[in-house]
């Protein structure tokens, strides 16, 4: 996080003269280059500054995240509400190709589609809500059933069923008041740009985030939990454990040294499962075929791992019939386990005019091409948007002391080589596409799939250049 020292007409800026000085000399320079008051008080600044720096970066610690699996209550609601957006996309592109226009006149068009959706779930009991604007019609009845379906609740004796749980759709249009501020926003910086035309869908600040400890460049507890979860329903699929149903949970404790990953020393998988199996094979064999495959492959250390399965001792009641479940309850499993902060706006059903969805990925992408640069080792973005105004207010990087130049100058790189209005995010990184549901489940972030678009590490060249430039 860049420390921005008084500003002085006529001094020389003295954060570049430091490096190489002793305590007595930088405090003498701050006092000579911005007055006895205004140097005390910079240099103490400095001193606090750095002494957090070095905490960050050389001290020891355990780290936590946790992740859920699909039949999680809560990713129940995140895939249905993104089945839905994908839906409209998919319908909406068809109906332009076929260049459907309605009876006000009004065409079909990808660009014209807002989504903003909500779902929740309890016991035999699913309510989908939420604004749209779009020319399709999609049968939200078989959308929400054929989800459930694909995550696993097919049988009563699961504790959902697909076929025979209720399903209520409060859909319905979207506000005027919301649209004209994104359609036509109210701060065009030039009439003739049509990406000065998309405002920001609402207020708020997002963040990205990115780490060099794993290869996919997220941090490596929330890594493990994702990948684990993921395994779990793997397992589950291929009716290697028949015993196993959709709802479950993981947690991973990682031990750091020197801020950097070395061991694994807590694990806990929670399953859902069938009344007759035993706590003991359920914790034998969710160690052979879940935990091992996952850490093994991974490669750190964690034998010495304390490893608790199931620890109530039970868990055949799961699902909506355990817990409700609501759209946007799991914002930090979505994200990076809390390694990283977060501005507390949530992604599924949402479409990408939103920038709590659009903006949060765009975050990412900077992070990561930042560190995949070698420009450092780990770099937090945020972002900050007002509902209609296209241009963000303020850009954030904080390389915790990581980086190999100052944040401020990385700052400015990322506004020369990132274009971060709400059209331009969606035109780079192609968000108007059927692409949400399988982001989901498992993690927006850290993904190798092609249509991550946020994850590609493109503009790692043009940073660099940039950061040559304005160093």
């Amino acid at each position: 996080m860049t420390l921005r020292q008084p500003a002085r007409k006529g001094r020389v800026p003295i954060l570049g003269r430091l490096k190489g000085l002793e305590d007595g000399g930088i405090r003498v320079l701050c006092t000579e280059s911005l007055g006895k008051v205004q140097g005390l008080c910079f240099y103490e600044r400095l001193c606090e500054d750095v002494q957090r720096r070095l905490v960050m970066s050389h001290k020891n610690y355990l780290f936590t995240s946790e992740s859920v699996t699909e039949g999680h209550p809560d990713k129940m609601c995140d895939q249905i509400s993104d089945a839905i957006v994908d839906a409209i996309f998919a319908k909406e592109a068809k109906l332009q190709e076929q260049g459907y226009v309605d009876s006000d006149g009004q065409a079909a068009n990808v660009d014209n589609v807002r989504c903003a959706i909500e779902t929740f779930t309890t016991t035999g009991t699913i309510v989908v809500m939420g604004e749209v604007r779009t020319e399709a019609y999609v049968d939200v009845q078989k959308i929400v059933r054929d989800t459930v379906a694909k995550i696993g609740y097919t049988r009563a004796k699961y504790g959902f069923d697909a076929e025979t749980c209720g399903v209520m759709n409060l859909i319905h249009s979207q506000s005027p008041d919301i649209a004209q501020g994104v359609d036509g926003t109210f701060a065009r910086a030039n009439d003739q740009d049509e990406i000065d035309k998309i405002g920001a869908g609402d207020q708020g600040m997002m963040f990205g985030y990115a780490s060099d400890e794993t290869d996919v460049l997220m941090p490596m507890p929330i890594y493990l939990a994702q990948r684990l979860a993921e395994k779990l329903a793997e397992v589950r699929k291929a009716g290697s454990l028949t015993y196993l149903r959709p709802d479950g949970k993981t947690q991973v404790t990682v031990r750091y040294e020197d801020d950097k990953p070395v061991e694994v020393t807590a694990i806990v998988v929670s399953t859902q499962h069938a009344a007759d199996v035993k706590l003991a094979q359920v914790r034998e064999d969710m160690i052979e075929f879940v935990i091992r495959p996952v850490l093994d492959e991974v490669g750190i250390k964690w034998e010495a791992a304390k490893i608790y399965v199931n620890p109530t001792g039970r868990f055949v009641v799961g699902g909506p019939m355990g817990d409700t479940g609501l759209t946007g309850r799991k914002i930090i499993v979505d994200t990076y386990g809390g390694m990283g902060r977060h501005g507390g706006g949530a992604f599924s059903g949402k479409d990408p005019t939103k920038v709590d969805r659009s903006a949060a990925y765009a975050a990412r992408w900077v992070a990561k091409n930042i560190v995949a640069a070698g420009l450092a080792h780990k770099c937090e973005i945020q972002l900050a948007y007002a509902i209609g105004v296209p241009q963000p207010l303020s850009i954030m990087v904080d390389t915790f002391g990581t980086g190999s130049v100052d944040d401020e100058v990385l700052a400015r790189a990322v506004e020369k080589v990132f274009d971060l209005r709400p059209g331009a995010i969606i035109r780079d990184l192609k968000l108007r596409r059927p692409i949400y549901q399988k982001t989901a489940a498992y993690g927006h972030f850290g993904r190798k799939d092609p249509d991550f678009t946020w994850e590609a590490t493109n503009r790692t060249d043009e940073l660099k250049a940039a950061v040559a430039e304005l160093a």
